[in-house]
């Protein structure tokens, strides 16, 4: 029997047939007075439903706790994302993913990632294939996810690159990019979890690192 594993996304929310996947949500939004909260609105963007997706159908035994950061224009800030992984701690999941990256390092995100991290939760957040660093994914501890077209359905790569960690399927239901790949690599990680719930945090990257389809970074061939 499958078990039950709580994931937590910090995106755009979700699409409402996916309502049934949920064990809670919050919305989290800027105010003039600093942080407002609420429940969920409807995924404006879809991305955030897209990562749901991404997750569910390669470990259809999760169960979602959602927060909701962006606004209809696909702007949040590190003060959304930092009350959203502290509700997310309060919550306890195992597993938490953050398709999306800011440019700007502000400790009161680096502490809500490390506050996370130190209590054993596994934090994936995506990294572009090329150029700056973003984060949560530069903060210590946390899981560098980018896309990776040499991956087929039911693969991933074991990068250990300046970039990231870890590569995946880059498309997923019509969308692309490193932070498709991100969700695509949770999945299989809670698949993981789900399967053999009793594999610590180091045991399961183990596995993950032995089972990848490819090592290292893509080497282009040619002129």
């Amino acid at each position: 029997m499958p078990v039950e594993l709580q994931v937590g996304v910090v995106d755009s929310g979700h699409a409402a047939e996916q309502a049934s996947l949920l064990l809670a949500g919050r919305r989290f939004f800027l105010t003039d007075a600093g942080l407002g909260e609420g429940p969920l609105l409807a995924d404006a963007l879809g991305h955030g439903s897209a990562v749901l997706h991404a997750i569910a159908t390669r470990a259809s035994a999760a169960r979602f706790s959602v927060a909701q950061v962006f606004d209809a224009r696909g702007v949040t800030s590190p003060l959304q994302i930092a009350a959203a992984l502290h509700w997310l701690r309060e919550r306890g999941v195992r597993l938490v993913n953050l398709s999306l990256g800011v440019r700007q390092d502000r400790p009161i995100l680096r502490e809500a990632v490390a506050a996370l991290v130190a209590d054993g939760a596994l934090v994936c957040a995506s990294s572009p294939a090329r150029g700056e660093a973003v984060f949560p994914a530069a903060y210590p501890g946390v899981l560098r996810v980018t896309g990776d077209a040499r991956c087929a359905e039911g693969q991933w790569s074991w990068l250990d690159s300046a970039q990231a960690d870890f590569g995946a399927p880059l498309r997923v239901a019509g969308r692309a990019g490193a932070s498709l790949g991100c969700a695509a690599f949770c999945g299989y990680l809670a698949a993981l979890l789900i399967e053999r719930p009793e594999l610590s945090n180091e045991q399961a990257l183990a596995i993950m690192r032995a089972r990848a389809a490819y090592r290292g970074i893509e080497r282009k061939v040619g002129p």
